[in-house]
């Protein structure tokens, strides 16, 4: 049994596309809320917040609906159709609005601008779901984290192709001087970058008949269908142990979320404030750190199937404090960028891969097969919410106490999660399963 890698590949071009938007909505919008519309930190953290929010409701709320979809392309690919569709057109109006407040000052298009935000964060939130549960959806159980890895991987490579381009675009060279940056240009390339993903998805992947033969598959092996600690008896309720063990893992998932995002949504405000560095300059920074993810995913998993999830999760916990402490430190004696610095944001790519690559697994490995979208749930759910969460009370911070508070706090949320981690004694990769041949596989 081997993974199909390059259907994946093909199926994780949804997952590229929705990773480029959100990593320029992450970078620019905050720019655009504090300098165009001059909103305060913890207003604009608010804002930043919404799509969060929205996707505590969206998420399940559209995933079950695409379960009971039956179109005859599929039941995800309609949904992914119509919510990219709909999301370029909205995102073009985003920096359309941005230039004409510039110039008019006008309370409308202020309006305009909110209404247009919260409908472009609804459409992202149509398809968002419905595209991760694509990969699952046609990949047997034993190969779903070789799977997730290489979705993360495009997911990578849809981030860092944003962060390339607005490294070019936005240098300080380019932006030195400017009263008002204009950030079309950058919005029309990604939604380009949107509607090829979408057609290669719509045209490359027949989704119809790959969810055919995964049925076929479990019928042939429905014993992949029972949690960890299931026998085959059936018996659905999970042991006390279990439920313990998930319930810190999810824990772990919402800290480190917590810590990772807190710092992804303000650094390009955190390194022009600190730093005195362009949008340009701060997205090179986030350039290298997912560069770093990007050479680690299929690295991390291999190792995870060696060592075990959790103990790869661990290290990347610690690795990742480490960095942001590092950071700390730095801004203590420094108020310029340098080049070294580029090594430490390379390390919080490398220890982000160990963390997000093994996660989800480790929740999924915890269910039956047929409970893979309940899980998936409460997987996002605890990550939307620490996402709710960390920019609000990030930007409080930053307001209140002072913009060298970002990287202690998320050094403190990282080490909680290393806390909450230890206590994780299930999920982990189940290595004494294989034989045979198997053995060469990497481990779900």
């Amino acid at each position: 049994m081997k993974l199909n890698t390059k259907q994946t590949i093909k199926i994780g071009f949804a997952f590229l596309s929705i990773c480029a938007f959100w990593q320029m909505y992450n970078s620019v919008i905050p720019l655009i809320l504090t300098n165009t519309f001059h909103m305060n930190e913890t207003i604009s953290g608010a804002i930043m917040a919404a799509d969060n929010v929205l996707a505590l409701f969206l998420l399940p709320l559209f995933g079950g609906l695409s379960d009971k979809c039956t179109a005859k392309m599929g039941r995800r690919k309609p949904f992914i159709l119509c919510g990219t569709v709909a999301a370029v057109f909205l995102m073009l109006l985003i920096p359309y609005l941005d230039n004409m407040f510039f110039k008019t000052n006008s309370n409308v298009i202020e309006v305009l601008f909110v209404v247009a935000l919260g409908c472009l964060l609804v459409a992202m939130g149509t398809y968002r779901s419905p595209a991760v549960a694509l990969m699952p959806d046609v990949t047997p159980k034993p190969l779903r984290s070789k799977g997730n890895a290489i979705i993360n991987l495009m997911g990578a490579l849809g981030g860092i192709a944003y962060l390339v381009i607005a490294s070019v675009l936005y240098s300080s060279k380019r932006t030195a001087g400017l009263e008002h940056v204009d950030y079309m240009p950058l919005f029309m390339i990604v939604a380009g970058i949107m509607i090829v993903a979408l057609c290669i998805v719509m045209f490359a992947v027949d989704e119809a008949k790959l969810s055919l033969e995964m049925k076929a598959y479990e019928d042939a092996h429905p014993e992949e269908n029972l949690a960890e600690t299931d026998s085959a008896s059936g018996e659905e309720k999970l042991p006390e142990d279990v439920k313990r063990s998930l319930a810190f893992l999810l824990g772990s998932i919402a800290l480190w979320f917590i810590a990772y995002n807190g710092v992804e949504t303000w650094f390009t405000t955190y390194a022009a404030k600190m730093w005195g560095m362009s949008l340009g300059g701060a997205s090179m920074c986030l350039t290298v750190a997912t560069g770093g993810a990007i050479l680690s995913y299929i690295p991390v998993a291999q190792l995870a199937s060696k060592i075990g999830r959790r103990r790869t999760i661990q290290c990347g916990v610690l690795l990742l404090a480490t960095c942001f402490i590092t950071s700390f430190v730095y801004t203590m004696v420094c108020d310029t960028f340098h080049g070294w610095l580029n090594i430490v944001f390379f390390c919080m790519g490398l220890a982000w891969a160990a963390i997000n690559v093994n996660s989800l697994p480790m929740v999924l490995e915890m269910c039956k097969g047929s409970e893979v979208g309940k899980f998936t749930g409460l997987y996002y759910t605890f990550s939307m919410t620490a996402q709710i969460i960390t920019p609000i009370l990030a930007g409080f911070l930053l307001k209140h106490v002072g913009y060298r508070t970002l990287f202690p706090y998320a050094a403190v949320f990282s080490f909680a999660a290393f806390c909450t981690m230890l206590m994780v004694k299930h999920g982990d990769t189940r290595i004494e399963a294989k034989r045979g041949l198997e053995a060469y596989d990497v481990e779900d």
